[in-house]
């Protein structure tokens, strides 16, 4: 079952995620996301508890985008309707957990603003912010066109 095809869900499957609002924010999230993971993980962790907490976000937003997003391409969305309201649940929770690890990560980043023997993980950390922020927005955003569809349906 394609996307313009009526079915028990409005949600789309196969290679209708690439043209329909909000699953077409599935890739940026994943990639932005993707770079926050990268950068946290890259840098030296002076302030375990607040990036620690970056990290879990991250590396938990992004595995369990990508299987969002399997699960959209493979059409497995398509047997109830309930999986509208699970879209909108995820990315709820985890534009929360985003906004949440983007303040941890300011906080973080802060913190070491002073410390002059880590300016290369300083940047590095204010690139993961800005991403961090980025990711959360488009979170926000996939969570608000979730809704907009959620509740025409």
């Amino acid at each position: 079952m394609d996307s313009t095809t009526p079915g028990i869900s409005a949600l789309p499957s196969g290679l209708g995620v690439f043209t329909t609002l909000p699953d077409i924010f599935f890739i940026p999230e994943l990639v932005f996301g993707g770079l926050v993971w990268i950068l946290v993980a890259s840098t030296k962790v002076l302030l375990a508890n607040p990036q620690g907490w970056v990290m879990f976000v991250s590396v938990f937003c992004f595995v369990f985008t990508f299987l969002w997003f399997l699960l959209f391409m493979i059409g497995v969305n398509q047997s109830s309707p309930v999986w509208s309201s699970l879209d909108v649940a995820y990315h709820g929770i985890a534009a929360l957990f985003y906004l949440s690890a983007s303040v941890a990560q300011s906080s973080a980043t802060i913190a070491l603003q002073d410390n002059s023997s880590t300016f290369k993980s300083y940047q590095e950390d204010i690139a993961a912010v800005v991403f961090s922020y980025i990711a959360t927005l488009l979170y926000v955003v996939h969570v608000m066109f979730s809704a907009f569809r959620w509740k025409a349906s």
